[in-house]
This record gives C-alpha cells, sequence and structure tokens, in this order.
C-alpha cells in the first residue's frame, strides 16, 4: 500500500480502530493512505482509507500500530481520536482482544460490552482537556446503543461460523468490560475480584479511548474478540500468549467478516444520519472555565477538534 494516495478530499464518516490481531481490512479496497500529524501528536499508524462495493469510505487505524509497537499503556490514544475525527469520522468501531470473566462466554465469541469498570492506573492521558482547560463529559453510558443495535444485525455472520455474539438484548442485562492496565495479564485474585464486580470480559483498552471519542463527539462501539478465560478457571493454566495467539488466528477471520456483514446494515443509517449524529453539540457547553482564562495555545489545540467552540480571540 506504499504507492497509494497521501490525500483523500471528501468527508470519512465511519473509522474502524483495530486491535490485536486486525491491522487492515483485508474485504475494502484501500484508496488513500494518509499521515495525520495532531497538537497531540501522530496517531499509532497512518489512516487507510478503503471504499465498500457502492464508494463509501472506511478509515482503518491500527490501534497499537501496523507492526504491533505499541503497549496499552503507550498507545496514543489521545492522537488516534483527534486525527480520526479531522477527517470527518462521526462513528467508530473500535475491535479488541479480550478475555472472558464468564463461563458463557467461549473463546473465539464476540461481545458488545455496555459498561466499563476503570482499573487503568493514570498513566494514561485520559482527556483533551487539561492546562488550564476544565471540561467534564457524561460518561454513564460509555458506548453507542444505537451503533451496537446496526452492529447486532450482522450477529449470522458470526453463528455460521460457530461463534456467537453476546450483547445486552441476548443476555439480558449489561455486559461489563474491565479495562485493566497491562501489559501483564490478571493474577487469579485479580480475574476473581472482577468476576465479582460483574465483569463479562477484560481487556487493556477501552479507557482511554472511550473516553476521549466521547469528548471529540464520536459514537463509539467496542467489539470484543474473546481469546481466553483470563485466570479465574481453577485447575485451568493461566492465559498465555501462545493460547491467545491461536484464538485470534480464528478472531481476526470472523472480525473481517463480521466488519463486512456490519457494514452492509450501517452504511445507510450513518449515510441517512441516524447513526453518528446523537453527540453533536454535546461539549460546547462542557467547560467549566472561562475561554478569555484559557492560554491561546490550549484553545488553538481544542480547536483542532472542536472548531468554532470556544473563541481564539
Amino acid at each position: 500500500m506504499s504507492n497509494l494516495p497521501t490525500t483523500f478530499d471528501k468527508p470519512v464518516l465511519l473509522g474502524v480502530i483495530g486491535g490485536t490481531g486486525l491491522y487492515q481490512l483485508d474485504s475494502l479496497t484501500p484508496v488513500a493512505r494518509l499521515t495525520v500529524s495532531t497538537p497531540w501528536g501522530h496517531p499509532s499508524s497512518p489512516i487507510t482509507i478503503s471504499l465498500t462495493k457502492s464508494g463509501f469510505p472506511i478509515a482503518f487505524l491500527a490501534r497499537h500500530g501496523v507492526h504491533h509497537q505499541f503497549n496499552p499503556s503507550e498507545v496514543p490514544s489521545r492522537a488516534n481520536i483527534a486525527a480520526l475525527k479531522s477527517i470527518g469520522v462521526k462513528a467508530i468501531i473500535a475491535f479488541s482482544a479480550v478475555g472472558s470473566l464468564q463461563e458463557h462466554i467461549h473463546p473465539r465469541d464476540f461481545v458488545l460490552p455496555t459498561q466499563i469498570i476503570d482499573r487503568t492506573k493514570g498513566i494514561r492521558p485520559s482527556t483533551f482537556f487539561e492546562n488550564g482547560m476544565v471540561g467534564h463529559v457524561g460518561f454513564g453510558d460509555p458506548f453507542d446503543a444505537k451503533l451496537a443495535a446496526v452492529i447486532a444485525k450482522a450477529a449470522p455472520v458470526l453463528e455460521k461460523n460457530g461463534s456467537q455474539l453476546h450483547t445486552k438484548a441476548s443476555t439480558g442485562g449489561d455486559l461489563t468490560l474491565i479495562c485493566m492496565e497491562g501489559p501483564a495479564f490478571s493474577t487469579r485474585a485479580e480475574s476473581n475480584m472482577y468476576r465479582s464486580f460483574g465483569g463479562s470480559v477484560i481487556n487493556m483498552s477501552a479507557i482511554p479511548e472511550a473516553k476521549l471519542a466521547k469528548e471529540a463527539e464520536i459514537c463509539y462501539q467496542m467489539i470484543c474478540m474473546s481469546t481466553d478465560y483470563d485466570a479465574w478457571r481453577e485447575g485451568e493454566e493461566a492465559v498465555t500468549v501462545e493460547t491467545v495467539v491461536s484464538h485470534l488466528k480464528a478472531n481476526s477471520a470472523n472480525a473481517h467478516a463480521f466488519t463486512e456483514a456490519i457494514l452492509e446494515h450501517l452504511e445507510g443509517e450513518i449515510v441517512a444520519g441516524t447513526v453518528g449524529r446523537d453527540l453533536e453539540g454535546s461539549m460546547r457547553f462542557a467547560v467549566s472555565t472561562a475561554p478569555n482564562a484559557v492560554a491561546r495555545e490550549m484553545l488553538q489545540k481544542m480547536h483542532f477538534l472542536l472548531p468554532g467552540y470556544w473563541p481564539l480571540d
């Protein structure tokens, strides 16, 4: 893809963030590869623009880099979200490998979480608002229910391949994702504690990605791909890289097929504006600090993310 154009002159409304094992979208036709610079640095990979059969553009970004060189604590999440926002993205589908905390969520199953418990340790920058500019984002519902409902329509593709899609509708309640710091996996004691919290799955990537998407007014849904049972199962070897990799390969193939099926349902919804518009304007009055008390440099950075919200003069 090194010979692809480096510009794309149309807004790209849908972004896909690939997690471990998903580094490109094989089923789509790439037409451009963008190197985007943001006030928060460069994203973890160039953004590949690909077209569906109908010509609808999709932006793909590899969360951990094209060579998986960023561990979860090092991912430049602010640059990733800001870069996608700058090219017009209004909705993000984010894939992530996860460990299962529940018996009925088997390795190679997929999960659409509805809630998050944040167990990261404050190492990762988790907001765009800083340096004298205080803003608060509502995070009661970290994922987008409308986006999840459309994604769920593609479940038969997974079932055909022997996997199951777990959703709030199919389980009758919230599916809670535990986001831990990493890069080490959980101890058995931690894994059992997370189960006592009511956790469904565990990963290292949802935070701060989901928070930053909210601040950028981008509708966001993570698709979790189960690779293991974490460490809670008694009498079973704790999770290892070898275990994860074997399931990752199967999940990657499923993810490509699942994405293609999702797009058949989602493309029209995004073009029509029925998905991806609910957060527009939500951050305009989220700042507590008077604009004239904020440094111009900070206002310029936020103008890149949310142009026109706070005056530069």
